[in-house]
């Protein structure tokens, strides 16, 4: 049986606005030695998948420059203090990135975006009957274009590698087990 390892020390190593680096210093329930880990605090975030009454996906090419790619994505993005809620937060931040708003909206999953080494969770919101209402309201760092997607090119657009984001692939994902009616309560 697989057991929490023992935390005996942490460190902090640095602090990088969008993370915090830490070491921690754990025993091996198994061995009974000590180990070091380094792990990234991150705020938690939302991915939106925001589906219009045409069945059309709200979504947005953006530079990333992790992997220096343009990528096809949903909206999506940190979720702030003053967000009450994942919720809130991926509503705020589809009529930031792209002016659209709707209703219902519902949180269709949560997933650990790197449980090996972060501390955070990505949250993905459901937003139908989606349409544009408002100007966009770009962060300083941001340069998005909106793209309206047909639900049924999804698949093959993940397929073809069109849509890379391995958080955004899992986000259409729990979308296509809602569509198919198995869900998990998010």
């Amino acid at each position: 049986m697989i057991k929490p390892w023992q935390q005996i020390r942490t460190r902090p190593l640095g602090d990088f606005r969008i993370f915090n680096l830490r070491s921690d210093v754990k025993i091996s329930p198994r061995t009974g030695r000590e180990h070091d880990f380094f792990v990234l605090d991150c705020p938690n975030w939302v991915n939106v998948v925001a589906v219009t009454p045409d069945q059309e996906l709200v979504m947005v090419e953006q530079y990333r420059h992790g992997s220096n790619t343009v990528e096809l994505e949903i909206p999506g993005g940190l979720i702030d203090r003053a967000d009450a809620s994942p919720l809130a937060g991926g509503l705020r931040e589809l009529r930031e990135e792209t002016g659209y708003v709707g209703d219902p909206a519902q949180i269709l999953a949560q997933v650990y975006a790197n449980p090996a080494i972060m501390t955070n969770t990505c949250y993905t919101v459901l937003v139908q009957n989606c349409r544009r209402e408002h100007a966009v309201e770009f962060d300083s760092g941001e340069d998005l274009v909106t793209r309206l997607v047909p639900v049924e090119t999804i698949p093959s657009l993940v397929a073809q590698g069109r849509i890379g984001h391995s958080l955004v692939v899992v986000a259409l994902y729990h979308f296509d087990l809602w569509r198919r009616g198995v869900t998990g309560g998010g």
